[in-house]
């Protein structure tokens, strides 16, 4: 055989265990098979990725699909753990622009990483259990996971991410997010567009998002700092407290106070806490089986506010040039409750058992109504 037929030979051999090369070693109780590969694939189409357990997945320049799966099997001996390692099959098939990486089999689960085209349309992840971490992709993702954690970071386009049981992290995010945990913390740190989220058990804890927010949580907090549009947070157990929106903030806590930093406006509802409403404009509409309120108007309202507590106080900031009407009730089964007031136009007097106050200030306006039942009313005067 002549050199360069041998030389053909070694290059087609070190293509073929490039394609799908194996290497087994021994780690305590557990024998490891590492099986490395790669395919060319297009560089704008979409990846789909099978398997069962945890993946990891980062964009790179080009257009190819490598990856490296770890195996892990316990045996008494060699023989043994390649019987059982040979059970695992990995699998790249392409279909048109699309290109499928599949890892199934085996009675344990195993690790795959893959790096794929960052330019890539779309990347569809779905593991049977294990955590997804993906990072650095130019277009949408989708991730799903049995049972594990999902960690997701620059990615420009759109992204949803699901897990049957496990915390959730956003790092940044180009467009709008969907978020469901079968019970997790989910946290985001910078999303442009709008996001959804939802978890069974956990908190939630957002630091910017361009446009809208919808949380829910089955108990858990709310958090939220900043939001480009409107916030709406529902949760059965836990504080919610959004530091600013450009929108208006609804807010209903079956367990749990409210606080609203900055808003257009709020719509609020707690089952049991304290409401407080640092600086809203437009219209507050809060209640509270037990608890407190505090309220400071920011801007002229345009349509009517309603404020009501079953047990607590009530107090309420408006500043002097707004043109409101004002009407306050405040009583218990034990008689009527103190109004205080600041407005020499609002005036307050007994009525029957309770007492009232009621005036317009700077000519009249919408519409302020306050209920009271437990504690005292406080209407007080902000210069402007």
């Amino acid at each position: 055989m002549g050199s360069k037929e041998i030389q053909f030979g070694l290059i087609a051999l070190a293509a073929v265990a490039f394609a799908g090369e194996t290497q087994l070693h021994r780690e305590g109780a557990f024998w490891v098979e590492v099986e490395k590969g790669s395919e060319p694939v297009a560089a704008h189409g979409n990846i789909r990725i099978s398997t069962i357990g945890g993946v990891t997945i980062k964009g790179a320049p080009g257009n190819q699909l490598a990856y490296t799966v770890v195996k892990r099997v316990k045996a008494g001996n060699e023989a043994q753990a390649r019987r059982l390692l040979s059970a695992y099959s990995v699998r790249v098939s392409r279909q048109g622009d699309g290109a499928y990486l599949v890892l199934q089999g085996g009675s344990e689960m195993a690790d795959l990483e893959v790096t794929a085209p960052q330019s890539a349309s779309l990347v569809v992840v779905t593991t049977a259990g294990g955590t997804v971490d993906a990072v650095n992709f130019a277009g949408e993702m989708k991730a799903e996971t049995g049972g594990g954690r999902v960690n997701i970071d620059h990615v420009a386009g759109d992204v949803s991410a699901k897990t049957a049981g496990g915390d959730v992290t956003f790092g940044k995010i180009g467009g709008d997010v969907r978020c469901v945990s079968g019970g997790g913390t989910i946290r985001a740190e910078s999303i442009r567009g709008e996001a959804v989220f939802a978890t069974a058990g956990g908190d939630i804890q957002v630091q910017q998002v361009g446009g809208a927010v919808h949380c829910s949580t089955n108990g858990g907090a709310i958090h939220v700092a900043q939001a480009g549009n409107i916030v709406i947070a529902d949760t059965a157990g836990g504080p919610i407290d959004v530091g600013y929106a450009k929108g208006m903030v609804t807010a209903k806590n079956s367990g749990g106070p409210i606080q609203v930093g900055s808003a257009s406006g709020a719509r609020c509802e707690s089952a049991n806490g304290a409401i407080h409403l640092t600086s809203v404009g437009g219209s507050l509409k809060a209640s509270t089986a037990m608890g407190s309120i505090i309220a400071r108007f920011q801007t002229q309202p345009v349509a009517d506010s309603f404020l009501s507590t079953g047990a607590g106080d009530i107090t309420v900031w408006i500043p002097s040039n707004l043109k409101i009407t004002l009407r306050a009730q405040n009583a218990s089964y034990g008689g009527p409750r103190r109004i205080v007031s600041d407005f020499p136009d609002i005036m307050v007097k007994l009525a029957g058992a309770a007492t009232v106050a009621e005036g317009a200030l700077n000519g009249g306006g919408p519409l302020v109504r306050i209920a009271g039942t437990g504690g005292t009313i406080y209407i007080r005067r902000e210069e402007k």
